[in-house]
């Protein structure tokens, strides 16, 4: 008796493999290889001196002390807003959803610009805010309500979907047995969307780490005070230092890589406990 082999609608492990090797290759592997290849011209002396200076982790803590407080706001309102969409019907429900999206299309230099003109000491929000003393322009607050508004939808679209397929009969059942409103919450709909909100938190995290565009704006761009890393790197590529350049990227690249590891491992304690593996 003779198996017929099934023909696969695409090609075959082996070739479709090496693509995705050649591609990866080509467009991530090859690119972030020229980090570690032209760090390692300089000495380790050399290459301390420039991640530890002052200004660098200046840079650095802003950079990712920003985009975590960032990340932490758009996991609560990210939140709100997915169950939202996902259990509710009302009128401009199509408007509000594709706005969810307006910061994946819109180029981030023009998110920058309008985010300073909104909240200059003279902007439409900014004027109020001035005036009892919060300066959300120029400083750290107008660099986490940048990243706030570049990082929601990594949060919205992770959750909306687990949210979606929660069934609300099961909610309904909990409910008949005599479960409040927090224990259905803490019991039931938690459990299933705590792997997408880590999930979410993760991408937020990483994206918002290396923003440049919206942020430039509305930093200031103060050296030790409101200067992010991105445009630390920037500047010394201008002044011709490329070894100081790749040396902080260097570790932005690493810090960002660990950053993703723990969230994937968070994402698979988060599936191991509600059983989903």
């Amino acid at each position: 008796m003779f198996l017929l082999k099934q023909k696969s609608s695409i090609p075959g492990f082996h070739l479709a493999l090496g693509y995705t090797v050649l591609y990866l290759s080509l467009i991530v592997l090859i690119p972030l290889s020229t980090l570690f290849i032209k760090t390692s011209t300089m000495s380790f002396t050399q290459f301390w001196d420039i991640v530890t200076a002052p200004r660098t982790l200046a840079a650095y803590a802003l950079s990712f002390g920003a985009a975590l407080i960032a990340s932490l706001i758009n996991v609560f309102f990210g939140f709100l807003i997915a169950w939202v969409l996902a259990r509710y019907s009302f009128p401009g429900k199509k408007i509000v959803d594709a706005f969810i999206d307006f910061p994946f299309a819109l180029p981030t230099a023009v998110a920058g610009i309008a985010l300073t003109t909104i909240y200059s000491s003279n902007g439409l929000i900014g004027q109020f805010l001035y005036k009892i003393g919060i300066q959300s322009a120029y400083s750290w607050i107008g660099i986490v309500l940048a990243l706030i508004f570049i990082g929601l939808p990594f949060i919205v679209r992770t959750i909306e979907p687990v949210l979606q397929e929660i069934d609300p009969e099961i909610e309904e059942a909990a409910s008949s047995l005599g479960a409040g409103r927090l224990q259905i919450f803490l019991r039931i709909i938690f459990p299933a969307v705590l792997p997408s909100v880590v999930t979410g938190f993760g991408l937020a995290l990483a994206r918002t780490i290396g923003e440049y565009g919206s942020v430039v704006f509305i930093a200031g761009n103060m050296p030790g005070k409101t200067e992010i890393a991105p445009l630390l790197i920037i500047t010394k590529l201008e002044q011709f230092d490329y070894s100081g350049a790749t040396a902080i990227a260097l570790v932005m690249l690493i810090v960002s890589f660990i950053l993703l590891a723990l969230t994937n491992l968070a994402q698979w304690w988060a599936s191991k406990r509600i059983g989903l593996n």
